[in-house]
């Protein structure tokens, strides 16, 4: 009986404790005074904090935001060193009609090349069109014709243009062709870079968006909002986004970077 008693106080004890740490879990969804629902994905460990993707759908089940969001502390101590680090986040199901199917994160201690013009460490979000598993198996000098297939005129956004050079060489393995704002120039005599937003392709496919920034540009904790540029027509239907921003809430203490105002397009 004294055996009996002990093992249900331990059964006791064990289902109280977990119903404590559930208590001071965050909700997994929140509802804001429009009706508007953000449910959160799965966590991951980013520097001395976490990145949480996470999707906004409004009353009829529509995405109206896709993004992430990071805490304060995910800025410090993160790796160091020549090379970039990967992060892969999953969006909840309620991200399923956006084109999106998983977030690569890329931190780059270094900056990216030329270093006199992206020389300051920086984080990207690759917002992918596709699975993760295809995205790794980008192999442009194995597969030359595919590299070298680019975006139908229709799909390329307004001002935008594939990086200049050789697709096979300018296409980045495991990752795919970045196509750059003509508008948006930086260096000496122009404005410093600090944040941007870039579309990626590969073999004929719009695969990736991207908004990237600066460590020291989110360290300001900013409260961006800019247009996302578009494109005639688009590849599938889906709810694309129009805006997207980086800024900081102040309220959660957290960084917040997302594709915005989504809006429902008609593939062709």
């Amino acid at each position: 009986m004294t055996t009996l008693r002990r093992s249900l106080r331990r059964t006791v004890a064990l289902v109280l404790a977990a119903a404590a740490v559930a208590a001071c879990a965050p909700s997994r969804a929140s509802t804001n005074a429009k009706g508007e629902m953000t449910v959160l994905g799965d966590t991951e460990a980013l520097g001395l904090g976490i990145a949480t993707p996470y999707a906004t759908i409004d009353k009829q089940g529509n995405p109206v935001e896709i993004g992430v969001r990071l805490t304060e502390k995910a800025l410090d101590g993160l790796p160091q060193g020549d090379a970039p680090s990967m992060y892969v986040l999953n969006f909840p199901e309620e991200a399923a009609k956006t084109p999106v199917k998983n977030l690569m994160l890329n931190w780059y201690p270094k900056g990216r090349k030329p270093a006199e013009l992206f020389g300051e460490p920086q984080l990207a979000f690759h917002f992918y069109t596709i699975d993760h598993g295809e995205a790794m198996g980008i192999n442009p000098k194995a597969e030359t014709a595919k590299a070298n297939n680019l975006l139908d005129p229709k799909y390329v956004a307004k001002d935008f243009i594939a990086e200049p050079g050789d697709p096979v060489e300018k296409t980045v393995p495991a990752m795919g062709l970045h196509w750059l704002d003509s508008t948006r120039e930086f260096g000496p005599g122009k404005p410093e870079f600090s944040e941007v937003f870039v579309y990626g392709s590969w073999d004929s496919k719009m695969i990736f968006l991207e908004p990237l920034a600066t460590r020291k540009y989110l360290l300001t904790k900013p409260n961006l909002t800019a247009e996302v540029k578009q494109p005639a027509a688009f590849q599938k239907d889906a709810y694309y986004p129009t805006k997207y921003t980086i800024r900081w809430d102040g309220e959660l203490q957290q960084y917040v970077i997302a594709l915005t105002n989504l809006t429902k397009r008609q593939g062709s």
